[in-house]
C-alpha cells in the first residue's frame, strides 16, 4: 500500500500515522520547519501539543507513554532545541520509558562545519538511548521510523533519537509503508531457560519466608494479573519499588508497602530476614538496597528480568529467570504449590504497628496547626476514591506522595525514579492527561520543582489540560534541607526559598487556584479542585521543616531505618 513520491517531511507524517501516533509534543524551529509545515496539513490526524520548552516536550511524552502504554513522541529543532531534550532522554532511559525524539538537523552538506545550530546529537545521545540515528536522505524515513518505534517499545523499553537532516526533509523519494518486528542482532526478549523455571519453582516451594520485590517491569510487561496469581497461590508477601507501586493494589492483603530509603518498615527489615528473595522486573537500585554488603546476605535470590545486563549487576542471583515476566511468572506459577506462610506474613504486622504509631499517625494527624504533606496527599487520594493517576515531582513531595497516595488501578504512578529530575511533574502530568484522558491526573510538586518548568503552565492554559496541580509549599528545597538537618548540623545552605505569589501566577495563566493554610479548609478546597473542569492549582502551605520518615541513612542497611530525626 501507499507507494508515492513525497518529501521526507511528509514521509515522516505518514510514517507516524502508520504507527498509530495521534499525539506529539513539540516546539518548532528553523531546522525542523519543513516537518512542521507538513504537520500543518495533517492536523486532523496528528494532534500537536505546543510545549513551552523542549525539556517539557520529552517529559510530556514520558507522561503520555507511562499513562497509556504507547510510545510517546516529541518533535524539536536542532542545536539548543535538541540539547534541551537531553535531561528527558536520560530520564526515559533509566526509567525504561518508550519515547521517540525527532530533532531537526542542518543539511548533510553543512555537517561538521559548525553551522548555525549544529550539534552532534547522535554523539551526545548514544550513551543515553537504545538507538540514535541520523536520517540523511528522504528514502530512509519510513525505515528509520519503523526501526525507532520497534526498538523503543520492544523488550525493555527506552528512548530513541532520530536526527533528521534538513535536506532529507525537503528531498523527495518513493514512500512505502514500513513496520518492523525483527532486527538481526537485536534480541529484545531473551530465551527463557526451562531449567530456570523448574529451579525457581522448587526454591520457592521449599521457602519458609519468601519475599517478592515488585518492580516497574511488571507494569511494563502488563503482568499485573500474573503477579497476583503468583503471590496468591504461594502466599508470598510483596514489597514494591517506587515505580512499581501501582502494579499491585495498595489494599491487597499481600502488599506490604514500598521498598527503599523512605519505604515501609516491614518490607525493608524483612528483606534481611527472608530466606528466598524474588525480584521481578526491578534492577536493585541503590535506593532500594542500601549498603550492598549487608543486603539480604541470608537469602537465596531469584531474579526475573527481561534485560540480561541486570542479572548479577548489583546483587548476585542464585537463579536468573530471563524473559518477559508475563510469560515467566505464568510458567513458574504452574509449578508452585498452594501454601500458607501465616507466621511469616504475621511478622509484618509488628513493624506496621510501630510505623503506624511513630510515623504514619503523626503525619496524617499532626499535632501542629500547620498542614503536613502526608495528610494533604491522603486527603486528595481519598477524594478521588484512589482512582487517580499520581504524577510527582522529585524530593519530599515525591516520597510523601508515593507513601500516602493509594493505588487501585494499574499505571497509576508516574515519577522520575532513576534520574530524580526536578521539574518532571508538571509536563509529565500534561502528557498523562492525553495518554489517559478518562482518568483524573493529580500532579504533586514542591515549590522548588514547580519553578523548574513553570513555563508549562502556558501549555496547560492553551490546551486546557485538566491537570490537578497540588503544590506542597514549605518554602524550602525540602529534601536537601532534611539531609542538611540530619547530616550537616542544620546548616541550611541555600535551601530556603523566597517564593512568588502563586495565586497571581495561576491567575495570569487563567488557571483557577486556591491557597490552603488550615486543615479546616482542606476538604472543601480539594472538592472544589476536583469539581472544576480543566486545570486547577491548589497551593497547600505545609509545615516548613517536616521530614520524610522512615529513612535509611545514606550508606546504611535496609534494616536500619530511622523513625525520627
Amino acid at each position: 500500500m501507499g507507494k508515492e513520491v513525497i518529501t521526507g517531511a511528509e514521509a515522516l507524517m505518514k510514517s507516524l500515522i502508520h504507527h498509530d501516533v495521534k499525539t506529539i509534543f513539540g516546539y518548532p524551529g528553523g531546522s525542523i520547519m519543513p516537518v512542521f509545515d507538513s504537520l500543518f496539513d495533517y492536523g486532523k490526524e496528528i494532534n500537536h501539543i505546543l510545549v513551552r520548552h523542549e525539556q517539557g516536550a520529552v517529559h510530556a511524552a514520558q507522561g503520555f507513554a507511562r499513562a497509556s502504554g504507547d510510545v510517546g513522541v516529541c518533535l524539536v529543532t536542532s542545536g539548543p532545541g535538541a540539547t534541551n531534550t537531553i535531561t528527558g532522554i536520560a530520564d526515559a532511559m533509566i526509567d525504561s520509558t518508550p519515547v521517540v525524539v525527532i530533532a531537526g538537523q542542518v543539511g548533510v552538506n553543512f555537517l561538521g562545519t559548525d553551522a548555525f545550530q549544529e550539534v552532534d546529537l547522535v554523539g551526545i545521545t548514544q550513551p543515553i538511548t537504545k538507538w540514535s540515528y541520523q536520517i540523511r536522505s528522504a528514502e530512509d524515513v519510513p525505515w528509520a521510523v519503523a526501526r525507532a518505534f520497534y526498538i523503543a517499545k520492544s523488550g525493555r523499553p527506552g528512548p530513541v533519537v532520530l536526527d533528521f537532516a534538513k535536506n532529507a526533509q525537503v528531498e523527495k523519494a518513493l514512500y512505502k509503508e514500513t513496520k518492523l518486528d525483527f532486527i538481526r542482532s537485536y534480541v529484545p526478549v531473551p530465551d527463557t531457560d526451562p531449567q530456570s523455571i523448574i529451579d525457581a519453582a522448587e526454591l520457592i516451594n521449599s521457602a519458609e519466608r519468601p519475599l517478592i520485590l515488585v518492580g516497574q517491569g511488571v507494569e511494563l510487561g502488563n503482568a499485573q494479573e500474573e503477579l497476583k496469581q503468583f503471590i496468591e497461590k504461594a502466599d508470598i508477601p510483596a514489597g514494591c519499588t517506587l515505580l512499581g507501586l501501582s502494579a499491585l493494589p495498595t489494599e491487597h492483603p499481600l502488599n506490604k508497602g514500598m521498598l527503599g530509603m523512605h519505604g515501609n518498615l516491614g518490607p525493608n527489615i524483612n528483606t534481611n530476614k527472608c530466606d528466598v528473595l524474588i525480584a521481578v522486573g526491578m534492577r536493585f537500585d541503590d535506593r532500594v538496597t542500601g549498603n550492598l554488603a549487608t543486603y539480604a546476605p541470608q537469602a537465596k535470590v531469584i531474579h526475573f528480568d527481561i534485560d540480561p545486563s541486570e542479572i548479577d549487576k548489583n546483587v548476585h542471583a542464585d537463579i536468573a529467570v530471563l524473559g518477559d515476566c508475563k510469560d515467566t511468572l505464568t510458567a513458574v506459577s504452574k509449578l508452585l504449590q498452594s501454601k500458607k506462610h501465616k507466621e511469616w506474613i504475621d511478622s509484618f504486622e509488628d513493624y506496621e504497628k510501630v510505623e503506624l504509631e511513630k510515623v504514619i499517625r503523626p503525619e496524617l494527624h499532626p499535632k501542629s496547626d500547620s498542614l503536613s504533606m502526608g495528610e494533604v496527599v491522603r486527603a486528595v487520594s481519598d477524594a478521588t476514591n484512589h482512582q487517580a493517576i499520581l504524577v510527582t515531582d522529585v524530593g519530599q513531595n515525591q516520597m510523601m506522595a508515593a507513601r500516602y497516595f493509594k493505588y487501585s488501578q494499574h499505571r497509576s504512578i508516574i515519577t522520575s525514579g532513576g534520574l530524580g529530575t526536578m521539574g518532571f511533574s508538571l509536563p509529565a502530568a500534561i502528557g498523562a492527561t492525553f495518554g489517559a484522558p478518562h482518568r483524573t491526573v493529580c500532579s504533586f510538586m514542591g515549590d522548588g520543582g514547580l519553578q523548574m518548568n513553570i513555563q508549562e503552565l502556558g501549555t496547560i492554559m492553551e490546551q486546557k489540560a485538566p491537570v490537578k496541580i497540588i503544590m506542597l509549599n514549605n518554602n524550602f528545597l525540602g529534601n536537601v534541607r532534611q539531609w542538611q538537618a540530619m547530616f550537616f548540623n542544620r546548616k541550611y545552605s541555600f535551601t530556603p526559598m523566597l517564593n512568588p505569589d502563586y495565586m497571581k501566577i495561576a491567575s495570569a495563566y487563567d488557571i483557577p487556584s486556591r491557597r490552603v493554610m488550615t486543615r479546616e479548609e482542606l476538604k472543601d478546597a480539594i472538592a472544589e479542585m476536583l469539581a472544576t473542569d480543566g486545570p486547577y492549582l491548589l497551593e497547600a502551605c505545609v509545615i516548613e521543616e517536616g521530614n520524610v520518615l522512615p529513612m535509611t541513612p545514606p550508606g546504611g542497611s535496609v534494616n536500619q531505618m530511622l523513625l525520627e530525626c
